[in-house]
Formats: structure tokens, C-alpha cells, sequence
């Protein structure tokens, strides 16, 4: 569906994706999903919600994943 999503978990990245590789890549998804790549003032307060909320489960998934070799890291 996002295509310029990319993966954000070993090993298709050397490092842990930062905050903000997460941050993009849930706002890529709300721009998809929502149709806005900028949204309207009125719509704002709940584009950078879902924005949040999003990077929020993106970070605690990442955080969660167990990738053969590696240990997963804590959540934080």
C-alpha cells in the first residue's frame, strides 16, 4: 500500500530505525491513508494524533520484535 514505507527493522536496517525514521514512516502512512498530504486546519489536531498514536505502536512493535540473532530491546 506505502511504497516508500521502508522497513524499519533488522536487518533491513544496520542501526534501529530512530525516532524519526518511525515518526515518517507513520506519517507516510496517515498521508495515504487520509488522502491529505497536508491536512486542513480543522483537520490538524487529529492528522498529528494519528501520527502519534501510529509511531507510538511502530516504536513498541519494533521494540517488541524478536529477529533471529539478535535480543529484543526494552521498551522506552
Amino acid at each position: 500500500m506505502c511504497r516508500s514505507i521502508k522497513t524499519l527493522r533488522p536487518p533491513a536496517l544496520p542501526e534501529e530505525a530512530t525516532d524519526d525514521e518511525i515518526r515518517a514512516a507513520a506519517l507516510q502512512y496517515v498521508r495515504k491513508v487520509s488522502g491529505f498530504r497536508a491536512p486542513a486546519a480543522h483537520n490538524q489536531e487529529v492528522f498529528d494524533h494519528a501520527v502519534d498514536t501510529i509511531a507510538q505502536a511502530t516504536a513498541e512493535l519494533l521494540s517488541g520484535l524478536e529477529i533471529r540473532g539478535r535480543t529484543p530491546r526494552s521498551a522506552g
